[in-house]
């Protein structure tokens, strides 16, 4: 009897929790839809930070600045699979043919490079004196948008360049994504810094 007494007793346990914490993802997600709206990859930016709205509250100002950590992260791996590709052709392939992939390598080291900066420079704004936000705020979007073209380049160079199969699509699709999560970093952060201005000129009209 108490064997099926403590049973029921941890399934209730176990519901009630599981009951929780589908309300909490769930209430978490209705957040993020509501910030997300401006960004173009509205299902991206949600999944990439529903991890963490989910334990937290996180303001516009986190918000940005876990969507662009997460872009570097994901751009720091794509550099690490387009650098394995091109050993891999370099060894195995003639140099024309590997010309595509190399120039991919260069894009994702600049863009490995610009998001680095950007992420930096917007921990520094949080630090810096009010009135060097506005060149801040210009330092991050510059490398921002910057990155975003660098995997334009990519992706462009790979069209039609007579590179085939598992590699060319892996890298187009590693590069779009890291396209997309800077695109929805850039609309994270411009969301946060109109929100900041406008509250600093409601502080101090």
């Amino acid at each position: 009897m108490a064997q099926i007494v403590y049973s029921l007793l941890f399934f209730t346990i176990m519901i009630f929790g599981f009951s929780g914490t589908v309300e909490s993802r769930s209430a978490a997600r209705v957040y993020l839809e509501a910030q997300c709206r401006t960004t173009l990859y509205r299902d991206l930016c949600v999944r990439t930070l529903l991890p963490y709205a989910s334990k937290d509250v996180l303001g516009p100002q986190q918000l940005a600045q876990v969507s662009l950590v997460v872009c570097l992260s994901k751009a720091r791996t794509t550099k690490e699979y387009v650098n394995m590709v091109a050993k891999h052709f370099n060894e195995t392939r003639s140099s024309g043919d590997n010309t595509a992939v190399e120039e991919c390598l260069r894009q994702i080291n600049y863009g490995v490079d610009q998001i680095t900066l950007a992420v930096k420079e917007f921990q520094k704004m949080g630090k810096d004196r009010e009135e060097n936000f506005v060149s801040h705020e210009g330092n991050v979007v510059s490398w921002i948008s910057a990155a975003l073209t660098n995997a334009d380049l990519c992706v462009d160079g790979l069209l039609g360049d007579g590179i085939g199969g598992r590699e060319k699509a892996t890298i187009k699709v590693k590069f779009m994504n890291v396209k997309q999560l800077a695109s929805n970093s850039l609309a994270m952060f411009n969301r946060f810094t109109s929100r900041h201005r406008a509250s600093h000129i409601v502080k101090n009209p």
